[in-house]
């Protein structure tokens, strides 16, 4: 039975051994080598202040931790709190059981706790690979990006809903 609880930042390298199964394996299709041996070091380390801030959340299978994701009133590159407006953060399902339910498990909660704290829209920036999966969550497509990670340009989706 899958339970998603908030995570704590003893949960630190759970986090980050779940981003290196969940990443490397799933963007594979959508990225070239070359992006993702620059860009995966710094994508896939766990966010000890997003951990910390108790808008992080785990799900897990009999002990097994099998999603993440969170949320920040934040950017996550930094600037100013738009009052209303979270962002989706350091969303990851372990590749062995995506499509199973898992990250929309981690979304549904991250969604009403951000309801919850007063956020009227939710932003994410998404990679190519997982732009289905928060349309069919009710994102759109606002417009395609490029981020930067480790010196590698890398192609992104930002996305929006109403809560």
């Amino acid at each position: 039975m899958l339970t998603v609880r908030r995570a704590t930042p003893d949960d630190i390298g759970a986090v980050d051994a779940l981003l290196g199964r969940s990443y490397g394996p799933q963007l594979r299709a959508d990225y070239p080598p070359s992006t993702l041996v620059l860009a995966l070091p710094r994508m896939a380390r766990a966010q000890p202040r997003l951990i910390a801030s108790g808008r992080y959340f785990l799900a897990e299978e009999e002990g097994r931790l099998l999603g993440a994701g969170g949320w920040s009133p934040e950017p996550p590159s930094g600037g100013p709190v738009v009052p209303g407006l979270g962002h989706v953060r350091h969303v990851a399902t372990d590749a062995r059981v995506a499509r199973q339910g898992v990250g929309r498990a981690v979304m549904e909660q991250v969604m009403l706790d951000a309801r919850e704290a007063g956020a009227q829209r939710l932003s994410s920036l998404s990679t190519l690979t997982a732009v289905r999966f928060y349309e069919a969550l009710g994102f759109r497509p606002l417009r395609p990006i490029l981020l930067r990670f480790g010196g590698a340009d890398f192609p992104a989706v930002e996305m929006e809903r109403d809560l």
